[in-house]
C-alpha cells in the first residue's frame, strides 16, 4: 500500500537519477514498487543497498554524465 495515497503497489521497473557535484548519476532498469495511483516508488532494502553501492562506485569514476544499468551493475 502507497504511504501517500494508500493506493495498490505493483512490480515495476525504473530510472534512478542521482545529481552529484554536477555530475549525473543514472541508473536504468532498477526493480521497484510502483503506485498504481500516484506513480511514487518505492526500492526494497536489497535494492537500495545496491544501488548505495552503485553510486559510491560510481562516484569515484564519474565525469559529467554515467548511465548504468542496474543488473549489470549488481553483478
Amino acid at each position: 500500500m502507497c504511504f501517500y495515497c494508500k493506493g495498490n503497489l505493483f512490480d515495476s521497473i525504473t530510472t534512478h537519477v542521482v545529481n552529484y557535484k554536477n555530475c549525473l548519476i543514472i541508473i536504468k532498469n532498477v526493480p521497484c514498487e510502483e503506485c498504481e495511483q500516484c506513480g511514487e516508488k518505492y526500492f526494497s532494502d536489497e535494492t537500495m543497498e545496491t544501488l548505495e553501492t552503485i553510486i559510491n562506485t560510481t562516484k569515484k569514476l564519474a565525469s559529467k554524465i554515467s548511465v548504468i544499468d542496474f543488473h549489470h551493475a549488481a553483478a
